[in-house]
């Protein structure tokens, strides 16, 4: 399996244990029988309520990332360096939801804007 697919792979195995996480802390902030509910006015605070917001974030940043990638593939574009960026992507993102968790807002923002770059340069590289 090419380097930036095996990243891809484990970013979206990290998202999965992203999302279970947040359930988690919401079920143990509100109860699993409000989680079952429709939620139309829950809102979440503290960790559960950061996880929730890094979780969306990072579902968002798996719909933008994973089409580079799959085209950087298709179009025999993939190299050293797309695995690098992906590489780069997948510590980022990691580093994103750790310090969104804890609530450690710059040094958050540096890893959102890391990984944004990432995509950006992967698309980047298919147009240029």
């Amino acid at each position: 399996m090419p380097s930036s697919i095996l990243y891809l792979a484990l970013y979206g195995s990290f998202t999965i244990i992203v999302t279970l996480t947040q359930v988690l802390a919401a079920a143990q902030q509100v109860g699993l029988s409000t989680l079952a509910g429709n939620r139309e006015n829950l809102i979440l605070t503290g960790l559960a309520g950061r996880l929730e917001r890094a979780t969306n974030n990072s579902l968002f940043a798996l719909a933008l990332i994973t089409p580079a990638v799959l085209m950087t593939h298709l179009y025999d574009a993939a190299n050293n360096l797309t695995a690098q960026i992906m590489l780069t992507f997948l510590l980022a993102r990691i580093a994103y939801v750790t310090l969104y968790a804890f609530g450690i807002a710059w040094l958050r923002t540096g890893a959102w804007l890391t990984a944004f770059l990432c995509t950006a340069l992967l698309y980047g590289g298919l147009v240029l």
